[in-house]
């Protein structure tokens, strides 16, 4: 039985995606090409790897099993690759990074552009999701390393200090604070609110705070995307609670008003690691890179 690294390199992209479109993106093959690599596997094997849903594809349990062995030859392939790599003096290998949609937004990008300036045979793989499901993929080991709210879980996790955020009101140009002051949790849910769907980790803290100062917001409108909760705060349909440095660009520009609150909220961000996770010169470089972010945000 000989089977072509091409074609397991396919299937885990596909379903690591759900989505052969996706898969094809990440591998820069087109999306039929994908699907006959797949088929190829298929026909070798003797069994289907994959099903459709809808538009999603989903892995058959002989899918799951092939994976979970082939994932760890793969991995050691690569592995072994950087460390020739190394022998030449170069930082070669792909870097799997979980985070949410908001941190990859307003704190990464410069981090990221000056690791991928620096070591331009590496491959970045950026992930946005919640907290708990980065937490999960990187015990998984299905990313090498996450960058989430804290606190987490997970025993099989290392944790490292990032960045404190804190936490500001927010409410459209013309709202008006009086200078210096803070706002309370019964003040503010009094107001019309906009905030983050129920689940996510910002939330729970949000609620907290609330919940903290005896007070519990009437059914305020949710959504999950940052930038959307700023567009309808600047339109004047309410106020929101966010992230300083999600919010500070259109406070400067007058797009929006801040105000911090009483007491103030804090949320600790944090790079989480799988304990046993090997430690390869592109690891090592990436890992050296957020040290460096780190330092910029201190």
């Amino acid at each position: 039985m000989t089977l072509q690294l091409a074609h397991l390199v396919a299937l885990q992209a596909v379903a690591r995606h759900g989505s052969f479109s996706r898969a094809a993106r990440e591998l820069r093959l087109t999306q039929p090409a994908v699907s006959m690599q797949v088929r190829q596997l298929e026909r070798v094997l003797g069994l289907p790897l994959l099903e459709r849903v809808g538009k999603r594809a989903y892995t058959t349990k002989a899918g799951e099993v092939l994976l979970t062995h082939a994932g760890r030859a793969l991995r050691e392939l690569e592995n072994g690759v950087q460390l020739v790599q190394q022998l030449r003096g170069i930082v070669a290998g792909r870097i799997r990074l979980g985070t949410s949609a908001s941190i990859s937004i307003y704190l990464l990008p410069s981090a990221l552009h000056r690791f991928r300036a620096r070591y331009p045979q590496t491959e970045l793989v950026v992930v946005t999701g919640n907290a708990p499901e980065i937490a999960r993929a990187v015990v998984a080991n299905e990313l090498d390393v996450g960058i989430i709210s804290l606190p987490v879980r997970e025993r099989e996790l290392a944790v490292t200090s990032l960045y404190r955020d804190e936490l500001v009101a927010i409410g459209p140009p013309d709202r008006r604070w009086p200078r210096g002051r803070r706002v309370k949790a019964a003040e503010l849910a009094r107001e019309t609110l906009i905030l983050f769907e129920d689940g996510a980790t910002l939330r729970g803290l949000i609620d907290g705070w609330f919940q903290r100062g005896g007070a519990s917001p009437a059914l305020p409108m949710e959504l999950g995307n940052t930038e959307a909760i700023k567009k309808l705060v600047e339109a004047g349909l309410g106020l929101s609670v966010t992230s300083w440095f999600a919010a500070k660009a259109e406070v400067r520009a007058r797009k929006l008003a801040a105000v911090r609150l009483d007491p103030p909220l804090f949320r600790q961000i944090g790079i989480v690691l799988r304990r046993d996770k090997p430690r390869t010169p592109v690891l090592d470089a990436f890992l050296a890179t957020l040290d460096d972010l780190r330092r910029s945000l201190e």
